[in-house]
């Protein structure tokens, strides 16, 4: 470590200064649009509220960084190292190879836009830029991670010291380790401390670590698709494995006394524009004795068929349906349900489900039925798979029993031992969902047998690094995920969590073993941390931090955007008991009653007493940039009078 010439103890940082914030917000929107393309997206696409890694890096480094009397100069260096110079664009465009782009871009929007990002670039994009970084500084970098320890040398005497106390998915204190500070990081809840643990030992683990990792993922897919396969439960017998089945509600019509799938739409698979329009659709077929549908698949369906399949038994808020095919039966759904208001709330009488519960019992008003499996097998000549869809036949139904059987015989067995969830469903904004309209009053009433089957082999085997892949195998199968009828391949199953509700669904895809098993290799980027940087995490409140600290950075929480608190309850019901040991000493407990949130009084106290206890851990040099976008202005006002009671000064903004 070289002898540091000046001393930056008293000197003003960058960001109190200068901060180009117009190229900023280029390069953080061009990041957020990447969508499931963001680094640390791989480790738990259900967190949506993520601060662009490029903005965190502009703050740690203008917080750093220092003002010289060549302001113009101060730009130009803070432009390099974000790579944001035309030297570092024109290497972004070369890494994108499109050279007929380049030969058309003028602004930096429309470069920024062709190029790569820099996360996506390798460290030859920075190269060259270390002679007048240092010239201008007085350092004697060749990394980050040295620059940052030198420039925290100038600034506190050591290495900065960085924490995030709001962490959340650990976008910030992620790029703070990568840089090269020391990291604390804390949150309420353990989810986000879990995602938070990911980005630092996954994202930011060694090579030979990552290998290990890539190990024990392979290592735990191969053991749950074996017990799978040696229950015959997804093969046909004739090299068919079934690769998605689709499964709706089903109701006794009060107007006829027919049982009547639930189904919004009878179009099984529409393929997108330019595909093989092998266009799929379910018909009901009235069996009058029965007085129940036979529902048929049919394939290579006309252009009225689909037409006719375009409404299902489910149209704005009733369900619909003709035994005959001339006489209509309309009955609103929350008739079906029985709602009714008692003091205020909307109550109705459907059966609350019961912790042994895991399938409709058979005089519960909503039945599930198994309606279409979409098989798949190599193809005999070529490359690929082929697929097609099927009616339902009796040795599914066979199939079905195998799996419910397996399942209810150790259903008491998994639930004591932590594999299958037996968490309440606390009544809340988000939760009141499931427990309304279904019924389900535990958190493993949200996966149907199948996915009960598959994530409860994984949960038996899980490590602290596999025990992502349980958190976006669950995400991603269960009765909450949608079938999309028009992606690829026939159709598609999506995640639960593509907004940040619990949404339930009268018709729902569950995957195959080997579908859900691909969440398990996460495919994260790797971006190995400096050796040496001290990366923490706690599972606490805001308020509760101790620890001595040079900078902070933080996205607080406001005015209720997310109720994260309550909705990722829906992971923490499957990792509560018995959580791998590199979380054993964290709470595994939402504690929805300690999370700050609201816009009234007691939000603002909570906001003060943890913004107090973060500045009484600052040395008098230290710094906090606050993250906050909000378009009340009340609640600006608010953030304010926090920032003010908090016994802080605002510097710039």
């Amino acid at each position: 470590m070289p002898v540091v010439p000046f001393s930056l103890k008293e000197a003003p940082a960058l960001i109190e200064t200068l901060f180009p914030a117009q190229k900023l917000s280029i390069e953080a929107y061009k990041e957020q649009m990447a969508g499931s393309g963001k680094t640390l997206t791989a480790l738990g696409s259900y967190w949506k509220g993520r601060k662009p890694l490029i903005l965190n890096r502009a703050c740690v480094l203008g917080c750093l960084l220092p003002v010289t009397a060549n302001p113009i100069r101060d730009l130009e260096i803070f432009e390099k190292l974000m790579a944001m110079d035309e030297t570092a664009l024109t290497h972004r465009l070369k890494a994108k190879n499109d050279k007929k782009s380049r030969s058309l871009i003028s602004s930096y929007q429309h470069k920024v836009d062709a190029a790569c990002r820099p996360e996506e670039c390798d460290n030859t994009l920075y190269d060259g830029i270390w002679p007048e970084v240092n010239a201008h500084l007085g350092t004697e970098a060749t990394s980050f991670p040295e620059l940052v320890e030198q420039l925290g040398i100038m600034r506190f005497g050591h290495r900065p010291r960085f924490a995030d106390v709001f962490s959340g998915s650990g976008q910030i204190p992620f790029e703070a380790a990568r840089l090269g500070c020391d990291v604390y990081a804390s949150d309420l809840n353990p989810v986000a401390c879990m995602l938070t643990w990911g980005s630092f030992h996954l994202v930011g683990a060694q090579p030979e670590e990552r290998q290990e990792i890539a190990v024990a993922q392979a290592r735990l897919v191969q053991k749950v698709q074996s017990e799978v396969d040696a229950l015959g439960i997804e093969n046909d017998g004739k090299g068919w494995r079934a690769k998605a089945f689709l499964y709706c509600v089903e109701v006794r019509c009060p107007q006829t006394g027919w049982m009547v799938p639930l189904i919004p739409s009878l179009i099984v698979s529409q393929p997108r524009t330019g595909e093989v329009r092998n266009n799929v659709v379910v018909q009901l077929v009235p069996l009058p004795a029965e007085k129940r549908y036979r529902i048929d698949v049919v394939s290579f369906a006309t252009e009225a068929q689909l037409a006719q399949a375009e409404l299902g038994t489910v149209q704005g808020g009733e369900m619909v349906h003709s035994p005959d095919g001339t006489k209509v039966y309309r009955t609103k759904i929350s008739t079906l349900r029985g709602d009714y208001a008692e003091g205020g709330e909307t109550k109705n009488r459907l059966r609350m489900w019961e912790k042994h519960d895991f399938v409709a019992r058979p005089h519960d008003l909503y039945q599930e039925r198994l309606y279409c499996v979409q098989w798949l097998r190599t193809k005999a000549a070529g490359r690929g798979q082929e697929y097609e869809f099927r009616s339902v036949t009796p040795d599914d139904l066979t199939r079905e029993k195998t799996v419910i059987d397996f399942v209810g015989s150790r259903l008491a067995e998994w639930q004591a031992k932590g594999w299958v969830p037996d968490m309440v469903i606390e009544a809340g904004a988000k939760t009141d969902e499931p427990i309304r309209t279904r019924g389900w009053t535990h958190w493993h009433h949200l996966f149907n047998p199948r996915q009960l089957l598959v994530a409860g082999l994984v949960r038996q085997n899980i490590n602290s690094t596999t025990a992502f892949g349980l958190s976006q195998v669950i995400n991603w199968n269960s009765r909450l995920c949608r079938w999309n009828m028009g992606s690829g391949g026939g159709g598609s199953i999506q995640d639960v969590f593509y907004n940040q509700a619990l949404n339930t669904l009268f018709n729902y895809g569950c995957r195959n073993t080997a579908l859900a098993l691909t969440q398990v290799d996460l495919g994260a980027r790797s971006f190995p941390f400096a050796k040496g940087v001290k990366a923490e995490v706690k599972t606490h409140a805001a308020n509760a931090i101790t620890a001595p600290t040079d900078l902070f950075i933080t996205d607080p929480p406001y005015g209720d955007a997310v109720k994260y608190e309550e909705i990722l309850e829906f992971f923490i019901a499957w990792l509560r008991k018995n959580p791998p040991a590199e979380f054993k000493g964290w709470v595994w407990d939402s504690r929805r009653v300690m999370a700050i949130k609201g816009e009234d009084d007691k939000f603002r106290q909570a906001m003060i007493d943890a913004y107090s206890a973060i500045t009484r851990c600052m040395p008098d040099n230290g710094m906090q940039v606050i993250m906050f976008t909000h378009q009340s202005g009340s609640i600006w006002a608010d953030m304010a009078h926090i920032v003010w009671a908090a016994g802080l000064q605002v510097t710039a903004a």
